[in-house]
């Protein structure tokens, strides 16, 4: 019986560790295992935060570079040169309105532009004509930047508002005469993104309200202002909650099921002046981590952005004249079907010139992209 009984005790001792084991074995794998899934988690979220933060810095070269083109435009108008010359404002502001409504007209796209003097007075501004003379010597140091460089530039800039800010200097007999400026203020970057369900914010350091005259009374949050004025309202009860110093330095948090994005805003000589805040909802990340879409999310904007730029027509009705017929074959697969006829009639034209190798390189190539965004997907 006493044998029996140890026998049974060391039975149970035995299933004991066995047990033991089992659930020690089975606590590691379930632990390995949400420690690779918080990792994937992790490791997507900050991919996907860092792919908007690209899309952010892409947009906004693509605006500098838009404004750029069309100061650089207007800056030869001779009319305007002419009228800098003879200072007859009345002159130079018909002049500046009506070309600024051509731009829109033809493009769309609504446009500030001002002419302002060498002595950094007001000549002309497009949008009205009683602040001729205006001097502007206190609110734009910027300008200093053309007493030593007679390059265009565009960047971010603190005048009496922020905003987005072409530069051209204009001269006469190597003698500089004025600077033609075309001024965004944030409209269509703001719009871009609220299009994509993203709240975006510009936020500028309130030390530079000193400078900026007319943002005075913009919506503050923590010590920065407000600078897009078609901001969405509804996530500015959620900034204010945040601890913005904290978020300057995590660049990421998340709070109230949505991530906000913090990136830093830099004027032209790459000074600090404030951030850009994108408010995007959960839902938002989770639809392109269900549907694998995060990349090819991108190639659609980039590709998107490409198109716009293709289908710029010229007089003839056709396509931009100055894009390679390999390079139209490359994005033929992104034109709509009403496009399709008139874009393959071009590329046919286009390809006449080409050599049979040429022909044949260019077909392979696009045999491989595909390949290539078939394995990313």
């Amino acid at each position: 019986m006493r044998f029996k009984l140890q026998k049974i005790l060391l039975y149970t001792k035995e299933n004991r560790y066995i047990f033991s084991f089992f659930i020690i074995f089975t606590i590691l794998v379930l632990a390995t295992y949400w420690y690779f899934l918080n990792k994937t988690q992790e490791e997507y979220l900050t991919s996907s935060l860092d792919s908007y933060s690209s899309v952010l810095n892409s947009k906004l070269k693509s605006e500098e570079m838009d404004t750029l083109s069309i100061a650089l435009l207007i800056s030869k108008n001779q009319a305007i040169k002419d009228a800098l010359i003879c200072e007859d404002e009345e002159s130079g502001y018909e002049t500046l309105s009506s070309t600024t409504k051509i731009v829109e007209q033809n493009t769309g796209r609504y446009i500030k532009a001002q002419i302002i003097t060498d002595e950094k007075n007001i000549f002309a501004r497009s949008w009205d004509n009683i602040y001729a003379g205006m001097p502007l010597g206190d609110y734009r140091e910027d300008l200093d930047y053309f007493l030593t460089n007679k390059t265009p530039r565009a960047s971010i800039e603190v005048g009496r508002r922020i905003g987005i800010k072409a530069t051209v200097p204009i001269y006469n007999n190597d003698k500089l005469i004025g600077f033609v400026e075309v001024i965004d203020f944030f409209e269509s970057l703001t719009q871009y993104f609220t299009n994509m369900g993203i709240d975006l914010y510009i936020l500028m350091d309130n030390s530079y309200l000193d400078v900026a005259i007319l943002m005075q009374n913009n919506l503050m949050i923590d010590d920065m202002v407000i600078s897009n004025i078609n901001h969405n309202p509804s996530s500015i009860q959620l900034l204010k909650n945040v601890d913005f110093k904290k978020l300057k330095s995590e660049k990421i948090k998340n709070i109230d099921d949505k991530y906000l994005i913090y990136n830093t805003m830099r004027d032209g000589n790459l000074e600090n002046i404030g951030g850009f805040v994108m408010v995007i909802p959960k839902e938002h990340l989770d639809y392109f981590q269900k549907s694998n879409s995060d990349i090819s999310f991108l190639l659609n904007i980039t590709k998107s952005g490409l198109y716009s730029i293709l289908k710029q027509k010229n007089n003839s009705g056709g396509f931009d004249k100055s894009i390679d017929g390999a390079s139209m074959v490359a994005l033929r697969d992104i034109v709509p079907d009403e496009d399709r006829y008139m874009f393959d009639e071009d590329v046919q034209e286009k390809l006449k010139s080409y050599s049979k190798d040429d022909l044949i390189k260019i077909l392979l190539e696009k045999k491989l992209v595909k390949r290539i965004e078939g394995e990313i997907r």
